[in-house]
């Protein structure tokens, strides 16, 4: 773990970092939400800071634990494909499963509104704390529960995605893969 959280304190200057959480602030939220936090994130909010002013997403660093981007309540979802419109005001669930084991693209399946609208919505909702938000409609997850817990994930318009470790082009990378593949210019901050 102090490899991990090495390359995390290098990946965010002090001077980007929020406080983070006491141990107890912590344990507060896990109980409260019925989840414990997947390693190296849980040790990053209490060790390193609970959210970032820089650094990946790019608009605008990590969000603390549990906070929404501002763009959350109010994005215009182009391919969102639910009947019910999505309800960025609506209490996040990370306690309940995640829904997805593997990328979703539900503005090229057939979007059958009676088997989808629901998994739509989990997935917006359920099983994962926001890390941040590129720009509106596209945000990074952390996935807190069920099969996927621990790796990142990718939500956006039309599509959900795990976050591939490009060391192991693999699917899945966690929260350090994450960070470090931002951190020396990898992945999809690249600079086109």
């Amino acid at each position: 773990m102090s490899g991990a959280i090495a390359v995390l304190r290098e990946a965010f200057p002090a001077k980007v970092r929020h406080r983070p959480l006491d141990g107890e602030e912590l344990r507060v939220w896990e109980r409260r939400h019925g989840v414990v936090l997947p390693e190296p994130y849980r040790t990053f909010v209490t060790e390193i800071a609970n959210g970032t002013d820089d650094g990946p997403p790019d608009e605008g660093g990590l969000l603390p634990l549990g906070e929404k981007p501002d763009s959350w309540a109010v994005w215009e979802a182009d391919c969102w494909m639910s009947p019910e419109p999505f309800d960025g005001a609506a209490v996040r669930v990370p306690g309940q499963p995640f829904p997805l084991e593997e990328e979703w693209q539900w503005e090229y399946d057939y979007y059958d509104h009676t088997r989808h609208s629901s998994l739509l919505h989990q997935t917006y909702q359920h099983g994962s704390v926001l890390l941040g938000s590129d720009r509106p409609g596209e945000y990074w997850t952390l996935v807190v529960t069920g099969p996927q817990r621990g790796r990142v994930w990718w939500l956006g318009d039309g599509c959900a995605a795990p976050y591939a470790d490009h060391t192991s082009d693999q699917p899945g990378g966690n929260f350090l893969h994450w960070v470090r593949d931002w951190h020396v210019g990898q992945g999809w901050w690249r600079a086109e």
